[in-house]
């Protein structure tokens, strides 16, 4: 058994008092070295866990949600945006139980995929971190993060307050550029049915999110409106260090692409 002092518990699993449906928060006295022994000893119940098994859960959950997606936002996309915010978060010194549920849940109900509806994202994650018994304080920084970091055509203010949001920001904006940003860009776009150019339609800077909601742009126009600009976006240094090869391989991918679009040019 690995011992914590009690403050930690009194952090994850809420304020004195405090019950919402089913689940229990306890009052936890602050002990400093007393043993994390709420299960076994103080018998509090099923509901109390520990960081690793909240993580473990929520991986669990998510995967059984994403798995086989083909859009690129499937259970790949969140490993590699949670194995890349550790890396980033460490650097960081950034709160990694924020940041490791914030990756796992923050393309749960993505709003792409639920007829443009931002809150159902943060609404289920609330929900199933609520379940779990992590404490209001944390499910409110989740949950804020989540609804504010995406790009949406840069029409809303998608800039992170906290070091977590920023970490979790970035790793997943690296995962939209370079060579697995070009897949997922073509996945996304085929699901979409749009083309993959057309000379006569030219890139968009939008104005609001419903104009950006409602574009039907081709895929390499979403690199002049996105992906390129994602670069000069990143918060931390170690995200800025990562994102400039990812950028350079997409403009060389560019280039190459529009070799061979000319190659056998018709009027």
């Amino acid at each position: 058994m690995v011992n914590k002092p009690l403050s930690d518990m009194y952090q994850i699993y809420g304020q004195p008092g405090n019950s919402k449906k089913k689940t229990t928060y306890y009052y936890i006295p602050f002990i400093v070295g007393a043993p994390y022994i709420l299960k076994n000893v103080l018998n509090l119940g099923g509901d109390c866990m520990d960081k690793e098994q909240i993580i473990n859960k929520t991986k669990e959950y998510v995967k059984n949600k994403l798995e086989g997606e083909g859009t690129g936002h499937d259970w790949w996309h969140i490993v590699r945006v949670y194995n890349t915010c550790i890396y980033i978060g460490e650097k960081e010194n950034a709160d990694m139980l924020v940041v490791e549920l914030t990756a796992l849940l923050h393309d749960i109900a993505d709003w792409k995929f639920n007829e443009g509806n931002s809150e159902i994202g943060p609404k289920i994650s609330r929900e199933w971190l609520e379940s779990l018994g992590v404490s209001p304080d944390i499910i409110n920084k989740i949950t804020k993060i989540i609804r504010t970091m995406s790009f949406k055509g840069g029409t809303t203010n998608s800039k992170q307050e906290t070091i977590e949001g920023k970490v979790v920001q970035d790793a997943d904006r690296l995962d939209a550029i370079g060579a697995i940003g070009i897949a997922r860009a073509f996945a996304y776009g085929g699901y979409k049915e749009r083309e993959l150019y057309n000379p006569n339609i030219k890139p968009q800077k939008y104005t609001d999110f419903k104009q950006y909601k409602e574009s039907v742009g081709t895929t390499v126009n979403h690199f002049y409106e996105k992906l390129l600009l994602l670069k000069h976006l990143m918060n931390t240094e170690s995200g800025k260090f990562m994102a400039n090869e990812r950028h350079e391989f997409m403009e060389n991918y560019l280039k190459q692409f529009f070799v061979e679009w000319n190659c056998n040019e018709v009027d």
